[in-house]
């Protein structure tokens, strides 16, 4: 066999080979890429978890704080804010202890609503503590439980604070 009938002969038999490697190299990219996109995605969820968490947690404190600014009427704080708008506005105007309980629980409504079915409530533990309670859908999932089962789809996330005023 000459070398040009060698050659020929080579390159009848490599041919499509390159083909191959060249869509295998594709098909791991792809994966790769797949790969890359799903860790951005289970990134952007976990930091939106994390915001969430975060707001929620500002959120209590801040209500903690008031009731502590407020000491003399903590019990005033207790249940769920109500919608209404509260009778005055305690920045502007200095109110009574009452008032500024309304006010107080009309602001930290205010402040709910920035989490997706976000609520609140404030219950009286006793011996002068009193535990406050932050829910909101993290998973927006249309969740309505209040039982704060992390296992339970169902059940708001939760945040639990105990403070004394």
């Amino acid at each position: 066999m000459t070398h040009t009938n060698k050659y020929i002969a080579e390159t009848r038999y490599s041919a499509g080979f390159t083909l191959i490697e060249v869509m295998v190299a594709v098909l791991i990219l792809s994966i790769g890429l797949l790969g890359i996109a799903s860790l951005q995605a289970t990134s952007l969820r976990n930091n939106n978890d994390a915001s969430m968490q975060t707001r929620a947690a500002y959120i209590a404190s801040d209500m903690a704080e008031r009731m502590r600014a407020n000491s003399g009427s903590a019990t005033s704080y207790v249940g769920a804010p109500s919608s209404s708008p509260p009778p005055n506005d305690c920045v502007v105007t200095s109110c009574s202890p009452v008032d500024m309980v309304a006010y107080d629980m009309a602001e930290w409504n205010q402040l709910l609503s920035t989490l997706p079915k976000g609520q609140g409530v404030i219950t009286d533990a006793g011996s002068g503590l009193f535990t406050i309670t932050v829910r909101w859908d993290e998973a927006r999932n249309d969740a309505s439980g209040t039982g704060c089962d992390p296992d339970n789809s169902a059940d708001l996330r939760c945040l639990i604070i105990t403070t004394q005023p």
